[in-house]
This record gives C-alpha cells, structure tokens and sequence, in this order.
C-alpha cells in the first residue's frame, strides 16, 4: 500500500514539474517570436498613404498595350520599381516573376522605372522581361516619391494604396501581401499594436 501512495506521489511531483517546465517553455518561445519579429517593407512617409486612393495613369509599355493603374474590376495591381542597373531588382525579378504567375488570378504585375527607353528595352531582353506589362514614367515614380529602389506599391480593386515598401528582400516582399491580407497598413504597424510579451 505504501508503494502504491509513493508512486502516486511521484506521479503527481512528475506532472507538477511538466506543467512547470511546460509554461515555462511557453514563455521562453513568446519571448523567442518577439525577438525574432519579421522585418516587412521599409515603409516611407512620402507618396500616397496606405488608404488613400492611387494617382490615375494609363501609360504605354514597352513590351506592348497600355498599362492602366488605378482602380480595376476585381483586380489588384502591383507596381515594382526597378532598374537595369539595379543589382537587388535583378536579384528579386525571379521572385516577382513567380508572384505573377502563382496570383494571376487576381493580381496584375507591372515593372515601372525611368530614364532612356533603349537602355529598358535591352534589360527587357536581357532580363526575359516580355511578359511583364513595363512602363517607363518619371511622373509614375514621383507620384509615389520612390527615392530608392527596389520599391514596391500594392493597389487594390478600388485604386487604393493597401501596401508599399523598399523591398531587399523575399521576406519584405511577402510582407506586402501579409499586410494586404490583414488590411493594416504595414506588418511593423501590426506588431508595434501587439500586446508585448512579459519577461
């Protein structure tokens, strides 16, 4: 009998100590997923804010057609900023281009950039860049104040600006869409309004 009581203690200090170790691990991985938050797009204050309505364009591309950017039934529009001597936009032209094809659906790419458009024309086939609608517009890239590049701008159906970034990398390119999808303006503004984790 007094085995019986010993065991059942020892199963009870076992279970106790579990729950202890259980919560504590919890509390280690809350802190961890603080810490290591991901980083969206580096969100500038220039240019149309997130909510407002896109400046109207319907632009000629280089590739063929009109491009139109502004509001569109049941289509969303992303507008990617880059340049042929850009060594990032190259580096993430495969990511957009798979971006393309698997949100054809609802999701219309267009490449815009400036400058001389023999030099884009060359990147165009240089870069296999014939199925993306491409404009070359300096008011395209001073109506959203783009300063730098790689740069991103996610309209909606309505025209209206849902997300935009400098854009480094895969991590802040998805960051766009998550913000699209949890319609707040950018993912740091969606953390910074999480309650913080108690040490």
């Amino acid at each position: 009998m007094n085995l019986i009581y010993f065991a059942l203690a020892a199963l009870l200090l076992m279970v106790v100590a579990l729950t202890v170790g259980l919560l504590a691990l919890g509390r280690q991985i809350g802190i961890l997923f603080e810490r290591i938050s991901p980083m969206g797009a580096l969100v500038n204050d220039s240019g149309p804010e997130v909510g407002q309505q896109t400046p109207l364009f319907s632009l000629a591309s280089l590739t063929g057609g009109m491009v139109s950017i502004g509001p569109k039934p049941n289509r969303s529009t992303l507008v990617f900023f880059v340049s042929p001597t850009c060594p990032v936009c190259k580096k993430l032209l495969p990511i957009v281009d798979s971006v393309r094809k698997a949100e054809g659906k609802w999701l219309d790419v267009v490449l815009a950039s400036d400058g001389e458009k023999a030099q884009h024309q060359r990147f165009i086939e240089t870069a296999r860049l014939s199925n993306f609608p491409y404009v070359v517009s300096t008011e395209l890239g001073l109506a959203y104040r783009v300063a730098r590049l790689p740069y991103a701008v996610l309209l909606d159906q309505h025209g209206t600006v849902r997300a935009k970034g400098l854009i480094n990398s895969r991590e802040q390119f998805d960051s766009l869409f998550n913000a699209y999808d949890l319609k707040v303006g950018s993912i740091q503004s969606y953390l910074d309004q999480q309650p913080a984790v108690q040490h």
